[in-house]
């Protein structure tokens, strides 16, 4: 091999190198969430997380800074079917665990909401609504569009084909009160 051969070798060598390198840093990098700041069209509207104590019955209700509330002391109520109207105790004890809650309107889910609630998280039962795991659609009378319910976050969407839905509770669903804590 003469050296011009030798010296084309080389830099090729170097230029795939640093290519490869340039390549991998850049995947790398485009999935480290660590200095990524969440945008609000993921999280939706935050309020202050007035925490998750427990109360007793016959207790009263602290005030809450949103209406439907998404955090604060509550009785612990589990939720047991989904496409009801909930109270304010069920909505909370779900948003504690980690459930989220997609409030409507009308007396049936508008067309679509079912099939991303399940596209979201399997079909609703008792068991994962108490483990946090699960997408409750919620019968909330005068509702105008959709309400995206989390833990201490409001989001408000037209329609079930609102992406900002989707991003919202793919993103909250599993994080409840003691999750948001870090966000």
């Amino acid at each position: 091999m003469n050296p011009l051969e030798r010296g084309a070798i080389v830099l090729a060598s170097l230029a795939l190198s640093a290519g490869l390198i340039a390549l991998l840093s850049g995947f790398f990098t485009s999935r480290d969430q660590g200095s990524v700041s969440i945008s609000s069209s993921v999280t939706g509207h935050r309020f202050r997380n007035l925490g998750d104590a427990v109360l007793k019955p016959g207790q009263r209700h602290p005030a809450y800074d949103s209406r439907p509330p998404t955090s604060g002391a509550h009785l612990p109520e589990p939720v047991t079917r989904d496409q009801v109207q909930l109270n304010e105790d069920q909505v909370l004890q779900a948003l504690a665990a980690g459930d989220v809650v997609i409030a409507y309107g009308g007396r049936q889910p508008p067309a679509g909401l079912t099939t991303l609630a399940r596209a979201l998280a399997p079909p609703f039962t008792p068991a994962l609504a108490a483990a946090g795991q699960t997408v409750i659609l919620e019968r909330r009378p005068r509702t105008v569009g959709l309400i995206g319910l989390a833990w201490a976050h409001i989001l408000r969407a037209r329609s079930p084909t609102d992406p900002r839905l989707r991003e919202f509770a793919a993103f909250w669903l599993g994080r409840g009160a003691s999750r948001a804590r870090g966000l």
